[in-house]
């Protein structure tokens, strides 16, 4: 039968376990997945099943490693993540965590776009560091993005977006995260998208200052290429400032609503 041994296909005799492939491959290995979960060694093995073999410690090669990155998904995943192109425009609190997240997830090409630098009081719920204060925000998130999976293609645009120059900035992508802190430019940069890019898909946001309910933050479709995250009401205001917790809620509601329109699932 058939099996795929960290992503790479090979023959393997009917009813074999995790254990035997494991010595006949990977002698040593103590992290056995199967189908994207861990499983017993003792497990049969199935035609069509794909499994990675891990030895705890061990730093695999460059030719293994991004299957390994991916040996949790789910099989036949990683190979439509990698070939998405996703843009993010804005990556402050919401825009460098959606990113962070869909590094992690392997999405293959991201495109992030924002003029502004990091500044101390961006520390209490963005993705970035001390020793990177002053740094153009998007040089400094590829940079952290390039440490958290090396294989993800990062175009960084260090400019201010306007009406002229999103059409060209995120023509490679067929879905693009609105992460702006204004209404007003939120919702120029949706109109622009939805009235320029047919092929575009926009995931916006929309109240989730605060620390109000978690469930209170929702995802919703709004019209056939526009999904809105957040609970609408919540702005950011004195006494009501944004903090890393709900930032963070919204940013995976919008990396979820990403994968979801990756993977064809789109209501």
């Amino acid at each position: 039968m058939q099996i795929q041994l960290n992503e790479h296909t090979i023959e393997s005799k009917k009813g074999v376990t995790l254990a035997q492939l494991a010595e006949q491959h990977k002698p040593g290995a103590d992290v056995l997945i199967l189908n994207g979960f861990p499983a017993a060694g003792d497990t049969p093995l199935q035609e069509g099943d794909s499994v990675f073999l891990i030895k705890r410690g061990e730093q695999p090669g460059q030719d293994e490693l991004e299957a390994v990155m991916a040996a949790r998904h789910t099989p036949g995943v990683h190979a439509r993540l990698k070939c998405a192109s996703v843009g993010i425009a804005g990556v402050g609190g919401l825009g460098s965590a959606v990113a962070v997240s869909l590094a992690r997830v392997g999405i293959g090409h991201l495109v992030v776009a924002d003029f502004d630098v990091v500044e101390p009081s961006n520390l209490n719920r963005q993705q970035f560091f001390i020793d990177q204060l002053g740094r153009f925000k998007v040089d400094a998130l590829a940079e952290n993005l390039q440490r958290i999976n090396p294989f993800v293609t990062v175009d960084r645009h260090r400019t201010l977006l306007t009406p002229e120059n999103i059409p060209s900035i995120f023509a490679s992508c067929s879905i693009v995260v609105e992460a702006f802190d204004r209404a007003d430019m939120k919702a120029m940069l949706v109109d622009t998208l939805l009235c320029t890019l047919p092929q575009v898909t926009v995931v916006a946001a929309s109240g989730l200052a605060g620390y109000g309910p978690n469930n209170e933050i929702t995802t919703r479709r709004i019209s056939g290429r526009l999904y809105l995250v957040g609970d609408t009401v919540s702005e950011a205001k004195p006494g009501n400032g944004l903090m890393a917790p709900r930032v963070a809620i919204a940013a995976g509601h919008q990396a979820n609503q990403v994968l979801r329109i990756i993977l064809g699932e789109t209501d």
